[in-house]
Formats: C-alpha cells, sequence, structure tokens
C-alpha cells in the first residue's frame, strides 16, 4: 500500500526561489490496471494496485489506440496555467524519501479513496450513485448556492476552498515543502460503431465476447508539490498553480466478432491554486503559523449547475501534506505550553492538520477533510485498502467473499479498482483472513514449569480479586448498584449528573453534549479496572427507549460533575481532588 511517485524532468524555479511540480505530470501511488487489458496480469505487476493511489490512463505505446482522422489518440486542454506558470517535476527516486512524506502515504492514500467505491462495488448500488463525499473544492459559484456556508474542520461538506493553520518552529534557513493531492474526475464511456458512417455511439453497457463493460465515473490522482524558503513567506505570501489539465484518451477494446467498440475517458480541467503565508506570533522567539489555502478557481460552471456537473471541475478528496528542513511541527490537538496560547486562534476551515509520521520526530503535518487524530496510521493487519476505511476490513470480506458470480462481474466491469478489490480478496491466505478477526496475545503472564522431582499439589488460591476472565470474576459486579466518587460525591444508578468531557482524548461526539445534564444508568467496570458511567441525557425524547434496550453514553468519573435536585452542581467537600478538564 506505501507505494511512491512518479516523477518527471527537473522542475523550474518558480517566485522567490519557491520550486512547483506540474500537477499534470505528477500522480499518487501505483498504476491502476485499464479494465480494457488483463487485470491478473497487472496485479501480479503491481501487487498494490487498487489499494493505493493510481498513476494516468493512457494507451500504452504501440498499442491500438483509436485515432482520430488526423492521427492523434488522445488530446489534453492544458487548463489554467494560473498565477507561476513555469512549472516542471522534481526529479526524485520516485518513493517520497526526499521530501519525508512516504512515511504517510498510506494513511494519505486511504483518505484519497475513502468512499472512492463502497461495498458491493457495483455501480448499480444505490451507495456508489451519489459519490465524493469528502474534501470536494467545487467551483465558487456553485459551492457558494449549494455547499455549506459554515466553515468548520470537517471536510464532509462541499465548499470552493480549503484553509490549513497550523503552528510551527523554524530555522532562519528552514525550507517548506507542500503538496496539494486530489482526485480529478474522469468520465469512461463505452462506446460502439455504428451505422455506414463509423459514428461511435455510446452505451451504458456492452458485452463483448463474454466481458463486460460499464460506463462509470472514475476519478485520476493528482498531486502537486511546492517547494519554498519559509523566510520567503515571512516576506510575503505566494500563490501557485495545482490544478490539473483537462484530456481524452481512447482505446480500442479487443473483440472477435460483431462491431467495434472502444472505451473513451474525458476529463474537464480543474483550475485551482495554493496561496502560502507565514507570520511570527508573539514576538521574535514564538511559533510561525503557516496558512496554506487551496481554492477552486473555475469560473466556467454556473450557479444553476446540477451537481455531477460541477464535480467534473471540482477537486476531489482534497488534502495537504506540509514537512520541510529546519521545521518543527506543533500539534493543535495537544500544543505544547509555548503554543497553546496561539492554538486557540488557529482557524482550520474544511480541513484539519494533525502530526503524522514518526512519533519521535515531528517533521510532518497532514492536513485532512476527514477527522483524524495525531500520528494516524494504517492497522497492520489490513490487508489492502476496501475504500471503507472507517469500516472493518473482516465483515467486508467475509461480505464480498457472499457476492454472486453476476454481481462480481459487474463490480469488476465498474471499475479497476473494484476489480482489484475482488482479487486481493480472493486471493487471501487463509492466515490473513483469520488476522483479521483479532486475537488475545496474553491475559496473563506465561506458566513457569514445575520442577520434575517434586510431586504436582494442587496450588492454594491466591488471595484477592479473581481476574475478569476466569470464572467467577465478574461476581459482586452490579452496574444499578455501584458506585464511584466524583468529588468526593458517591454516584450511582439514579443519579443526575451535568457532563463535562475533556478536550484530550474525548471522542469528537462529545464535545457536543458539553453542558447537558444526564441520568445515570449505571457504573460500569472495563477490563483494565477503570470505571464508566452510563448515561442518559435529560433532554433527549428518546432517553427512555434508549435505557429499555441498553444504548448509552459513557463518561468517565472525571468527565461529569454531581448535581443535586435543584439543578445546582454539587461542590466538591474542601481538600478533594479537582475533576476533569472541562469541554
Amino acid at each position: 500500500m506505501d507505494v511512491g511517485v512518479g516523477k518527471g524532468a527537473a522542475g523550474a524555479d518558480g517566485p522567490g526561489g519557491a520550486r512547483v511540480d506540474d500537477p499534470a505530470q505528477t500522480t499518487c501511488g501505483a498504476p491502476t490496471p485499464s479494465p480494457d487489458t488483463d487485470a491478473a496480469a497487472v496485479s501480479a505487476a503491481h501487487p498494490d494496485a487498487g489499494s493505493s493511489a493510481a498513476a494516468d490512463v493512457y494507451p500504452p505505446a504501440g498499442a491500438d489506440a483509436d485515432r482520430d482522422a488526423s492521427g492523434e489518440g488522445r488530446s489534453a486542454d492544458p487548463g489554467d496555467p494560473g498565477e507561476d506558470s513555469a512549472a516542471g517535476c522534481r526529479e526524485g527516486s520516485g518513493d517520497g524519501s526526499g521530501d519525508g512524506f512516504a512515511q504517510v502515504r498510506a494513511v494519505a492514500d486511504a483518505i484519497c479513496y475513502e468512499g472512492y467505491l463502497l461495498y458491493p462495488y457495483r455501480r448499480s448500488s444505490p451507495k456508489n450513485r451519489v459519490r465524493w463525499q469528502f474534501g470536494v473544492l467545487a467551483p465558487r459559484a456553485w459551492a457558494e448556492v449549494h455547499g455549506s456556508g459554515q466553515p468548520g474542520v470537517s471536510g464532509a461538506a462541499e465548499s470552493w476552498y480549503q484553509q490549513t493553520h497550523c503552528l510551527c518552529d523554524a530555522a532562519p534557513d528552514a525550507v517548506l515543502r507542500v503538496r496539494v493531492r486530489y482526485l480529478q474526475a474522469q468520465y469512461k464511456s463505452v462506446q460502439r460503431r455504428t451505422g455506414a458512417d463509423g459514428a461511435w455511439e455510446p452505451v451504458e453497457a456492452l458485452d463483448v465476447d463474454g466481458e463486460l463493460h460499464l460506463s462509470f465515473e472514475e476519478a485520476v490522482p493528482r498531486e502537486a508539490d511546492i517547494e519554498v524558503p519559509v523566510a520567503d513567506l515571512l516576506a510575503g505570501q505566494r500563490s501557485y498553480p495545482v490544478g490539473a489539465p483537462g484530456g481524452t484518451d481512447t482505446a480500442r477494446l479487443a473483440i472477435r466478432t460483431g462491431p467495434a467498440a472502444r472505451t473513451e475517458r474525458r476529463r474537464l480541467p480543474v483550475r485551482a491554486r495554493t496561496t502560502l503565508r507565514a507570520e511570527r506570533l508573539g514576538g521574535p522567539a514564538g511559533p510561525l503559523r503557516l496558512t496554506v489555502r487551496t481554492e477552486n478557481t473555475d469560473s466556467s460552471v454556473p450557479a444553476s449547475a446540477p451537481r455531477e456537473e460541477a464535480l467534473r471541475s471540482a477537486l476531489l478528496a482534497t488534502h495537504t501534506l506540509l514537512g520541510g528542513d529546519g521545521l518543527e511541527f506543533h500539534s493543535l490537538i495537544d500544543p505544547p505550553a509555548r503554543a497553546r496560547p496561539h492554538a486557540a486562534d488557529c482557524r482550520n476551515e474544511f480541513t484539519f492538520p494533525v502530526l503524522a509520521g514518526d512519533e519521535r520526530a515531528r517533521p510532518v503535518l497532514f492536513s485532512s477533510p476527514i477527522l483524524l487524530d495525531d500520528h494516524p496510521r494504517i492497522a497492520p493487519e489490513s490487508p489492502g485498502d476496501l475504500h471503507d476505511a472507517a469500516e472493518i476490513d473482516e465483515i467486508l470480506s467475509l461480505r464480498t467473499f457472499l457476492l454472486t458470480d453476476e454481481e462480481k462481474r459487474e463490480a469488476r466491469a465498474t471499475d479497476p479498482r473494484a476489480a482489484a478489490i475482488l482479487d486481493q480478496i480472493e486471493s487471501m491466505p487463509e492466515e490473513v483472513l483469520a488476522g483479521l478477526h483479532g486475537a488475545i496475545r496474553s491475559l496473563e503472564p506465561a506458566a513457569v514449569p514445575a520442577a520434575p522431582a517434586a510431586p504436582a499439589v494442587p496450588a492454594a488460591a491466591p488471595p484477592g480479586p479473581v481476574p475478569w476472565w476466569q470464572e467467577g470474576g465478574d461476581e459482586g459486579v452490579s452496574p444499578t448498584t455501584d458506585s464511584v466518587l466524583v468529588d468526593g460525591v458517591p454516584v450511582r444508578s439514579g443519579h443526575r449528573v451535568r457532563l463535562r468531557p475533556r478536550r484530550r482524548g474525548a471522542d469528537a461526539h462529545d464535545m457536543f453534549l458539553v453542558d447537558r445534564t444526564a441520568h445515570v444508568a449505571g457504573v460500569f467496570h472495563d477490563v483494565d479496572g477503570s470505571m464508566h458511567l452510563a448515561v442518559t441525557l435529560d433532554d433527549d425524547p428518546a432517553a427512555e427507549l434508549h435505557d429499555w434496550y441498553g444504548r448509552y453514553h459513557y463518561f468517565r468519573p472525571d468527565e461529569v460533575r454531581p448535581l443535586a435536585d435543584g439543578h445546582r452542581e454539587v461542590r466538591p467537600p474542601t481538600g478533594s481532588p479537582p475533576g476533569g478538564e472541562a469541554g
């Protein structure tokens, strides 16, 4: 899954010594098998294909590509060169090791393709008819009418821009590297030759010698690299083009009998720019605040256009990687003391930056349209990307096994990535599938073998509580009668509390429950010896129903405050320890 980036020729210098890579020449990840080629051969050559980002799909040199009257097999629209048109591709090793982004590529690719296709991976599935849910930067005129007017840190709402604010310390000669990544919509049209004039007729589906081909909305991964000295950004903001050209690619389908057939892949140009800015906070020794703002600059799509038309000129699943030399980024979730006063002033809109990569260092920041914690990573047991990163691989794999042959045929014809997922699951070794189920490594230390000389004598049960995993270990635990001290007040089932979830480590949804009052349903013990309060919200009209079938919100004792009958918080006795930090 952790694959490299194809690079081209050396890049040209932009303004202020910045270097910009041409997004038309850089793509994310391993080549995607064309649906018009042998998927098994491509899968063997590229084992990660379909589980990472894809390359542009062009007919190979010498292929039987369909040609127009001028002999050309494909055409491209250069798009909008933007502010800094002098751009080229930086030479590199191809694995991203030179910029430090290779270590976060697996997570970045998972975000890039989250929701690209959902189980059962068929075009006919209703959930695959409304796609592109995260990080959509649509043309401004359309987004201002149909998008969200309330910017937040989540990129689930469509907008025409993303803004990242982050804090860092920088050496005098520090160099910032920014990589803007997104998907460009590409419509694959299946066509057949009709009539005496040899015209091409688009069709929704075509069976070619027993192989099904479907028209479908695909996507081409794009990325643009920007490199600029931080000193230049302190002197003034810089803007760079990060769009991608449009184009049309055609390829003949191999056919033994019947009329000629082909696929046509068409892309509209994506016009976008990224603006960088740096400012010093809190005096000469204070941290820097970096601003990365990516905007869709297309003006050709009217506000009245349908969503599918606007998406053809949009940046999809947009996210940004920040790294460089001489930089140390700070967490906005848990900032150090010197950066904490400035973290509250950072305004991240439709994206949120988290530390990424090696936890022992802070050289890379990942600004994601999906809320993440610092240092996100892919579970080592995950064999590949199923495009449902929030789901469970085992469930999706087992369900995919149950697809009928006809359903699998449609999924393979829908998209080459769907075909790669099916190949991955159908060839999954039994031990890999078993590993997805989870395993208990150890619950107690391994027993030491007894000395052979002495006869075995039953050992007396050790004093103290019985471990929870042994018989009788949960005796004496009663959620409805147990109590726990909260600010020196015993709290049990039936009591009322005010919710004060902590900022650090709390579930994001808990932040919406700050200062709400709740009814305690029980006190529960977990396997680590911690205690949690199960509560239902006082103002939830379904609270009685939730209590009936045992659906609760759970909070630690230091995340609540006891309430007296008059809805007043109970004051802790003098000398009692303080509770948790209020949200």
